[in-house]
Formats: structure tokens, sequence, C-alpha cells
């Protein structure tokens, strides 16, 4: 079977494990592997390439990914999507594997639907917002850059008594910061997902500085667009020098980590396995420590945080 591989949308670490694990699987089973470079852009002008053991050697420490991606605005006319196909069938492709989020399978699904070719998804987002899935690649290690960070911004924010606002990234979820306050100790939280109780906020904050608290930490997501509202409340309200960090697109970027590194190999294996099942329009999902698949109509429902995770937050109440 011809089959390749392309990113498509945002970027996370992870990707370039899953490409040199595709590549080496590929040629295991027999099956020749193909990179799609730049995303949905390159498929519509034919950017397609054989892959071989070389393009892959010495690429599992990298972050981003050595095929490029893309967002497209073109691939929403027909006419550019039958481009597509042609690129593809002029080599006899028939079957794509896409490391994107939910945006990236609709546009592939659609592109399913439409012509002779079929396609297994793997989760690929810092974002953390695919239905079905515990984790997608790229997320742990975005978790770990924002560890760093914020064990870095206590240091100073320690020091000299000020409250830090750490903006996170996720689009509209929350994830990535209900994880990282929970296990940074942030004093504060807010997640679009949740109301934010600004009262028992300030009363417990107030009562922590009159015992001795020299500082605060509030993890913002950026989805809830109040970044610059807490770092205000903290000033005025609370009476703390307050400074804002944009964390921004270092989280998308930096060496995978070894959780990442396994989930990239796992999350290949099984999309060449569903395509050799005959599986079609699927994506596979990681639950409770194993691989499988679930239909696309099943994993575009809309993702909502775990419950647990929620109830660690302070003041949600």
């Amino acid at each position: 079977m011809k089959i390749a591989i392309m990113g498509s949308g945002g970027d996370a670490p992870g990707m370039n494990p899953a490409i040199k694990r595709f590549v080496e699987l590929c040629f295991e089973l027999d099956h020749i592997p193909f990179f799609i470079c730049d995303g949905l852009e390159g498929l519509i002008d034919g950017k397609i390439i054989k892959a071989n053991y070389k393009d892959v050697a010495g690429i599992i420490h990298r972050g981003g990914a050595i095929i490029g991606s893309s967002r497209s605005q073109r691939w929403y006319e027909k006419s550019y999507r039958a481009k597509a196909y042609d690129n593809l069938a002029k080599i006899g492709i028939e079957a794509l594997i896409v490391l994107g989020g939910d945006g990236s399978f609709r546009a592939l699904d659609l592109f399913r639907k439409e012509f002779d070719i079929n396609f297994i998804g793997i989760p690929t987002t810092i974002d953390n917002d695919i239905y079905g899935t515990d984790l997608c690649l790229g997320v742990d290690t975005a978790l770990n850059v924002i560890r760093d960070a914020i064990d870095k911004i206590r240091d100073t924010a320690s020091t000299l008594a000020r409250a830090f606002v750490v903006e996170t990234m996720g689009r509209e979820c929350g994830y990535l910061a209900a994880v990282s306050a929970i296990t940074s100790g942030a004093e504060v939280c807010v997640i679009p997902e949740v109301d934010f109780n600004k009262s028992l906020a300030a009363t417990i904050l107030r009562q922590e500085i009159q015992n001795g608290r020299r500082y605060i930490l509030a993890v913002v997501a950026e989805g809830s667009k109040r970044t610059k509202e807490i770092a205000t409340w903290l000033e005025k309200d609370i009476g703390m020098e307050t400074r804002i960090t944009v964390l921004g697109h270092i989280q998308r970027g930096g060496n995978p980590s070894i959780k990442d590194r396994l989930l990239g190999f796992g999350f290949v294996v099984e999309a060449i396995e569903a395509l050799a099942r005959g599986e079609e329009g699927h994506i596979v999902i990681y639950k409770q420590g194993t691989f499988s698949t679930l239909p696309l109509n099943e994993a575009l429902k809309t993702y909502t945080i775990d419950t647990e995770i929620l109830s660690l937050i302070n003041f949600l109440d």
C-alpha cells in the first residue's frame, strides 16, 4: 500500500518521532511511505515525495515537523481539493495519515467523502481538545515547558514579593492551564470552562497575605480572555505588584518528552494497523493506556475536561 503522512494546523512536539516510526514501520510491513510537505497547502501544490530511512535519521529529538504543516483557505474551494486528489492519484497513494486537530480532521473528512481516498487521524495538538482521547500528541511536552517556566517565575515572584499572571495557550480549552495550575501549586486558575469566584479568591488571598504570603501565582488560559483583568484585580484589589507573562509559542516547540515520543510511536502503529483493517475516516485515540480507534463522527463531539481535574482547582465554587 502507498501511504502518505502529513501535518495540518499547528505543530506539536512528538510529530517527528511519529514521522520516524511511520517510515520505519512502512518498510517493515512492505508499504511504500510518502511525505506530503507543508500540509494542505502542500497537498494542493503537489509537494509529495517518497520517503526513505535517511529522511528520518536523527530527528527523534527534534521539535516541530520535518515535513512542515499549514492551514489553508484554498482547501475550502472544491477545485483545489480536486487538484489535491489528482496529485495523490498520479502517484497512486491510497491512504493518508494526518497529524492534526479537529479542524484538520473535518477538512480531510470532507475530502474523503468527495474522492476515493481514505485517512486516519492522529490527534496532534497541545490544546488536548479532541474528544475520546486522554492525551493528544504534544501535550506532555507542552505541560513540561509550562512547568519549567512557572517554576522559574516563582523564584522571582517569591524574591520580589510580587504576583505573576501566566497566560497559557489552548485556544478555547483550559486543559493546559488547569493541569499546570494544579501541578505548579498556583493560587489562582482561570479557564473558560468554569466561573472564577473573585470574591472567594480575594477573601482567601487577603487572609494568606496577612499571615505572611509574599507572592501569588495565577495561571490563566488564553481562551478565557481575562489575563489583563486578573492582573488588574491582583494589583488593585488584592494589593500586590503584578506582572504578566504570556508564554506563547514556546509551548509548541522543544525537545519531545519521553511520553510524547512513545505516544508518537503508538499512534502511528495503531494508524497503520487501522488502515490494514480497512477502517475509514477514523482517528487513533489513547485511552487508559491503550491505543484504539474512534469513528470521526464520534471524535468530533465536544471535548470536556475531566471533572477530577476541575475539582482540584481552587476558587471554583
